[in-house]
């Protein structure tokens, strides 16, 4: 038998019937190859969570990145339990590898480890779960259907209490979501996804566009359909749960980088039209009106420009696999681009 991490050598010195545990995040992110039910690679990692987003609708290529909450209070669930080995997966893994994570807390080294509780029934006796004595379980429960559990933190370092989801890795039968604290639901999926969303970063479209002038408004503007709703959907395998995020853009708000400017409209957001536009494109006829959307600089750059940030705030709501559904906090992705300011009080149209 080999330990791993100064609770495991604890543990071995109190009982010598224990199962060796340190913490989970200790252990490398390696992988096995799925078992009899065909799933494919899973990970023996407590920090590799199965939940399998794809988006459905919205821009799939051009430059785009993740969102920045506008709730700088809110966080994504730190962790929760998912399935992670069926029966026959876990004799594979078990018999052939045995190096990887049993619990977000416990990081099992050695075949062992692994048979002794899972195989031959031995209770597992840790320092860091509770409980902290596991009965064991016989030949690995083949002939059942259903599937072992175990926590899940995909920032495990974040965690403030590791002694959440931290429960050794545990049975629950087929088509049953377990009764236990952080048990996954669709608004888990949901809030996992956030992060998961990928927005275009579109630069704005300015005119002039070569130098802007001082006291002259600037026109800022987005062609239509430029930006649209971006929708992930989240699914955890073997559970049944989905949850759908959508973004959608809402506003833009324009940062002229300089206190001596004034936006149009005064706080700086501009609105996205009906057909997706922002603001109006420039034409020679408009030399003389107010832009819907833009800045009016009172001062030139002299040679080193200002940087403009254009962020769009996009709205995120959610629907889930049980008719649940709600809103998170909205989103913003901003970009930076020069802009010159010079003093001629001329424009050329």
């Amino acid at each position: 038998m080999r330990f791993h991490g100064w609770a495991s050598l604890i543990t071995a010195a109190l009982m010598s019937t224990a199962l060796a545990s340190s913490p989970a995040h200790a252990v490398g992110g390696g992988g096995v190859k799925g078992g009899s039910n065909g799933q494919g690679t899973i990970s023996a990692s407590a920090s590799q969570s199965r939940i399998k987003v794809t988006q459905i609708s919205g821009p799939t290529s051009g430059k785009r990145g993740t969102l920045s909450s506008t709730d700088v209070n809110w966080k994504p669930p730190p962790c929760w339990y998912e399935p992670v080995f069926s029966p026959a997966q876990l004799k594979d893994f078990a018999e052939n590898n045995g190096n990887g994570d049993a619990g977000l807390r416990d990081g099992w080294y050695g075949s062992k480890l692994w048979t002794d509780h899972f195989k031959d029934e031995k209770d597992a006796i840790t320092i860091f779960t509770s409980p902290s004595t596991v009965k064991g379980y016989k030949n690995y429960n083949l002939g059942k259907d259903g599937y072992f559990w175990r926590g899940v933190a995909p920032d495990v370092v974040s965690i403030d209490d590791t002694s959440l989801c931290s429960r050794l890795m545990f049975w629950v039968p087929a088509g049953q979501i377990p009764k236990v604290e952080n048990a996954p639901t669709p608004e888990t999926l949901a809030d996992y996804a956030y992060n998961k969303i990928k927005v275009p970063t579109t630069s704005v479209e300015l005119k002039p566009t070569a130098k802007s002038t001082v006291k002259i408004p600037t026109w800022v503007w987005l062609d239509k359909g430029t930006f649209r709703e971006v929708k992930v959907r989240a699914e955890l395998p073997d559970t049944g749960l989905w949850a759908e995020t959508t973004a959608k853009p809402v506003a833009l708000h324009l940062d002229p980088g300089t206190p001596d400017a004034e936006t149009i409209p005064a706080s700086g957001d501009c609105t996205i039209n009906d057909d997706g536009s922002i603001g109006e494109p420039y034409e020679k006829a408009d030399a003389d009106k107010t832009p819907p959307c833009g800045i009016t600089y009172l001062h030139a750059s002299n040679g080193t420009p200002y940087q403009l940030k254009a962020s769009i705030t996009w709205q995120i709501s959610w629907k889930g696999s049980d008719g649940s559904g709600g809103d998170l906090p909205d989103g913003t992705f901003e970009t930076t681009q020069d802009m010159n300011v010079q003093e001629i009080q001329s424009v050329n149209h």
